[in-house]
């Protein structure tokens, strides 16, 4: 499964943009099915998943990203492996053109979950990634919607339905995430985000925490989550979700229905999710009008869909 993004959505009816996202969303699905066809692993699967989806500047992490208060790109990432539990996460880093790639490193050569900033940078360096320059992240569409927001002291989702971001034509963006199960069963989650609009200097969400915007654990499901990051923060809703499975002995889409009418019980909470449950199946969930997202289960048909 992956998602793009969650929000009102609005002008996604407009044939052409609809395409541009549901072409972009399957194709990564189909890059993740050749994977796991081919017997890949589901950790190798998100990773590579949530990559290309950082690579199309059509969505909010990677190239296209978001800008914040200052004007500048500041993203966040985290993978997590459900067989071992292990997690890699980054936040507020810069002039990494696949954030993930970096929390994958983390994850595997690093005896600590999350690294930010300069730190995750340093880190970054000693394993040789290359830096790239700020334009690269940079597109029209992002620095009109930052112009906009900056001006009017407005912050918002990807693709919020406020009046500000409906003049600044805010479908076309949106947070990444993938999550995977593997013909051994393990299941992995990745999320990759710029942020929100005009975010504070130094804002983290919850896309890089585990638990909250990011989880994966063999014996429940694995989650990655999309939307305002400090609701998903105050009820660690990935966590929650998995804990339903485990806990309340529900299926993954018995468990979805219930972490999402408890994020919006709890917290109001704007945004959704895509889960993955032991079993295989797949479910997603949302408060916003719409989310971009889509999945292959059990190796079957190609969904895409708002």
């Amino acid at each position: 499964m992956v998602h793009g993004g969650a929000g009102a959505l609005d002008n996604v009816n407009n044939d052409k943009e609809a395409v541009r996202y549901l072409e972009g969303i399957r194709s990564v699905l189909e890059h993740g099915r050749r994977i796991l066809e081919s017997g890949g692993s589901a950790l190798e699967t998100v990773e590579q998943c949530a990559s290309l989806l950082e690579d199309d500047p059509v969505f909010n992490a990677g190239a296209g990203s978001v800008l914040n208060e200052d004007g500048k790109v500041e993203m966040d990432a985290a993978i997590m492996c459900g067989a071992s539990l292990k997690g890699g996460a980054v936040a507020g880093i810069t002039n990494i053109a696949n954030p993930i790639q970096l929390a994958r490193v983390i994850l595997a050569e690093s005896e600590h979950v999350m690294l930010i900033g300069s730190g995750a940078q340093r880190f970054a360096d000693h394993w040789n990634f290359d830096f790239v320059p700020d334009h690269y992240f940079l597109t029209s569409d992002r620095v009109a919607q930052w112009e906009e927001a900056h001006r009017t002291h407005r912050m918002g989702l990807d693709h919020d339905d406020v009046e500000l971001l409906d003049r600044m034509n805010s479908d076309k963006y949106g947070t990444v995430g993938a999550v995977a199960r593997d013909s051994k069963g393990n299941l992995a989650a990745a999320t990759s985000t710029g942020g929100i609009v005009n975010k504070r200097y130094g804002r983290v969400g919850d896309s890089p925490i585990l638990g909250a915007g990011v989880y994966a654990d063999n014996d429940t499901c694995a989650v990655s989550c999309t939307g305002f990051g400090e609701d998903f923060m105050r009820t660690a809703l990935a966590k929650t979700l998995s804990d339903l499975i485990e806990f309340k002995t529900l299926d993954g889409p018995a468990a979805a229905r219930e972490g999402i009418a408890y994020l919006a019980r709890k917290v109001n909470g704007r945004g959704g999710f895509i889960l993955v449950d032991k079993q295989g199946y797949c479910s997603a969930a949302y408060t916003t009008k719409k989310m971009i997202h889509g999945w292959i289960e059990h190796g079957g048909q190609t969904f895409c869909g708002f």
